[in-house]
């Protein structure tokens, strides 16, 4: 089983990602990856290794063109325009509805840092489609009013040394009119660089997806 990379059009340009679909796939997760990140980041595809090993397709995607990874490497702007990336988001959605390979399969999205803001945005704009969503040390005040309009179950996991992003995610839990629960990995910090601690975050991130995509 190999990655197919793909051009996918969405909200006006075209991005490139990777698709990844198990036998028998019972639901597709969508990544959004976090500020200065890319498909690539390792951290994000320890946990879709995880995914695929428990029957689930991903995709990740680089939210920015080339061009524009090269300006926001510069000006560290785009990477914070949560609408940007969330509108790009809804567009990969809507073109996983369109694909035969993966139409029939409920989406959830995993976001880490300021990407689960845009997941969280995208997420309140197709309830329909998205099932579930899953935070990865994330910046859901970044969401602003699109938090409390999320319909999907929710997973926020947070290290616990990470203490500023831990308190805004507590918060968020709290303002949150859905399921939405908090998971704390004891001693981990922000990228979650400590060992066995991203095992951690694949095994809760694999685990709320199984059970919220079937």
């Amino acid at each position: 089983m190999t990655a197919t990379t793909t051009h996918f059009p969405t909200a006006g340009t075209e991005l490139e990602g990777d698709l990844v679909l198990p036998p028998g796939a019972h639901g597709v997760v969508l990544f959004a990856h976090g500020s200065g990140s890319s498909r690539h980041s390792p951290r994000n595809r320890q946990v879709a290794a995880e995914l695929t090993r428990r029957g689930l397709g991903t995709l990740l995607v680089d939210l920015l063109t080339h061009q524009e990874e090269v300006d926001d490497a510069r000006t560290r702007d785009l990477r914070f325009d949560i609408g940007l990336l969330a509108d790009r988001l809804i567009g990969l959605i809507d073109r996983l509805a369109e694909r035969p390979d993966t139409r029939s399969l409920p989406v959830g999205l995993f976001g880490a840092s300021t990407g689960a803001a845009a997941a969280l945005v995208a997420a309140a704009a197709r309830p329909e489609q998205v099932h579930a969503v899953v935070s990865r040390g994330g910046r859901p005040d970044l969401a602003g009013p699109a938090l409390v309009q999320v319909r999907a179950p929710t997973l926020l996991i947070v290290g616990g040394r990470d203490l500023p992003v831990l308190e805004l995610n507590e918060q968020a839990r709290n303002a949150m009119t859905v399921t939405a629960e908090l998971r704390i990995v004891a001693g981990a910090t922000h990228l979650f660089e400590e060992h066995g601690a991203l095992a951690t975050v694949a095994e809760e991130a694999a685990t709320w997806f199984v059970t919220h995509l079937r």
